[in-house]
């Protein structure tokens, strides 16, 4: 999986992708804090490197955003040395903290090191609206509702919720929920769909699963 640069500095954003690609690594850069909010929630990273001083969403409001759906490991980028500064960030949820200026060595360093700490762990409980998901109990509630899912309608639900937003393709749907290779002839994922939609969408004025015509289907709120 890639990284992540969220930096709004042309040189400094440049400066890091190239060095992190001569490092071996993938990485993609998001010049401003809303387009990297949206690449760290649409897209699976290894690890963000994240700035602070960001336009239009700052770093503290895109870590606290990015906490309520996805726990990727995240190393702080600032030019601020304050301790309040540093106890903020982790206690938002930063993995680490870079006060800049600093030696790219020391980064790849700060980054090997919560590379070693193991995988991305997932939310435990997932919510989007009136929903909640408790992945460890395996519990899903709607409007304080118990729902009761078989074990491929959760693992089909916690897929669509926990990539909300996201489009979800149904060769992708078969391939991390039933673990097959899509068959154009087969309608597993279409009828699957219909019996979750008929358990947490069809008693509820607001859907949240949703058709995209010709790609696939997604859960999001949509206004």
């Amino acid at each position: 999986m890639p990284i992540l640069i969220v930096e709004d500095e042309p040189k400094a954003g440049d400066y890091l992708r190239k060095g992190l690609q001569e490092s071996g690594y993938v990485a993609d850069l998001a010049r401003n804090g809303p387009d990297g909010l949206n690449l760290a929630l649409e897209r699976d990273y290894e690890l963000i490197v994240l700035d602070v001083m960001l336009p239009q969403m700052d770093g503290w409001t895109v870590l606290q955003k990015l906490r309520e759906r996805k726990d990727t490991p995240v190393l702080f980028l600032t030019a601020r040395d304050d301790v309040v500064d540093r106890v903020k960030g982790l206690e938002l949820g930063a993995d680490d903290y870079l006060v800049k200026p600093f030696a790219f060595a020391e980064l790849l360093a700060r980054i090997k090191t919560l590379m070693r700490r193991g995988p991305v762990r997932e939310a435990e409980v997932i919510h989007l609206a009136d929903l909640e998901i408790d992945v460890l109990k395996r519990r899903v509630t709607r409007g304080g509702a118990r729902i009761d899912l078989t074990a491929k309608e959760f693992a089909l639900l916690h897929l669509l919720a926990k990539r909300q937003g996201e489009v979800m393709s149904r060769s992708q749907i078969a391939s991390q929920v039933w673990d097959m290779n899509f068959d154009s002839d087969t309608n597993v994922v279409d009828v699957a769909i219909r019996r979750l939609r008929a358990k947490i969408d069809d008693p509820y004025a607001v859907k949240l699963v949703h058709t995209v015509r010709g790609m696939g289907y997604l859960m999001e709120l949509r206004e």
